[in-house]
């Protein structure tokens, strides 16, 4: 037990920043053009956001759960698993989430100007992180393609709706924890930008339901 006391979250991590970020780059090449596709949907989800309807929350929910799908196969599973041995776990996990979403999910939204907000901002914010931190282009993070902005979109459109189930949260936010903890053992300025949106996105979703 004292051994184990003496390791840090750098000891555990197997991989380096410039490791990671050339996976992504290599993983965005082999994916395109479906960041075109992706694109689409999240234009697709923030017009259902905007409507606030039932059929609105049930289509949001299907075309979520088919990106956390994607992301669980085509990024953790044939990706990631080759420079981190808990990728299959995450696969699974995000798996998980994308089946809920695609056969139980309705994410009905409250129109809301912070949410709405939050969800542009996951949409948009992220591919410009890589500019903020001097990564080229082919290194930048999508929605639809890559884990965190998708994670991000999901938190926000879940604080968006007060009537969407519980069950939904656990992975997202799980998975903030991760992607937060990893990117600050790689000394990433941004690190903090995934548990925020969880935060916020959570502390909304209370504040929703209480009313």
């Amino acid at each position: 037990m004292s051994e184990w006391s003496t390791y840090t979250l750098s000891d555990l991590l197997m991989f380096s920043a410039r490791t990671y970020y050339r996976l992504i780059e290599l993983y965005n090449l082999a994916a395109w053009p479906l960041h075109l596709l992706a694109a689409a949907v999240g234009v697709a989800l923030v017009l259902c956001a905007r409507r606030a309807d039932e059929p609105s929350g049930r289509i949001a929910a299907i075309l979520l759960g088919l990106c956390w799908l994607w992301v669980a196969w085509a990024f953790h599973a044939e990706r990631y698993a080759t420079i981190n041995s808990a990728a299959p776990y995450f696969a699974a996990g995000f798996a998980i989430q994308g089946t809920l979403l695609v056969f139980a999910g309705k994410l009905p939204a409250n129109r809301d100007g912070f949410g709405l907000g939050l969800l542009l901002l996951a949409l948009l914010g992220y591919p410009l992180l890589a500019l903020l931190s001097g990564r080229p282009w082919p290194q930048a993070e999508m929605f639809g393609i890559a884990p965190d902005p998708t994670a991000a979109v999901t938190l926000a459109l879940l604080a968006l709706s007060p009537r969407a189930s519980w069950v939904l949260w656990p992975v997202p936010l799980l998975w903030s924890a991760v992607s937060g903890a990893t990117l600050w053992t790689m000394q990433m300025r941004y690190a903090w930008v995934l548990p925020l949106v969880a935060l916020l996105a959570l502390l909304r979703r209370l504040y929703l339901g209480s009313r």
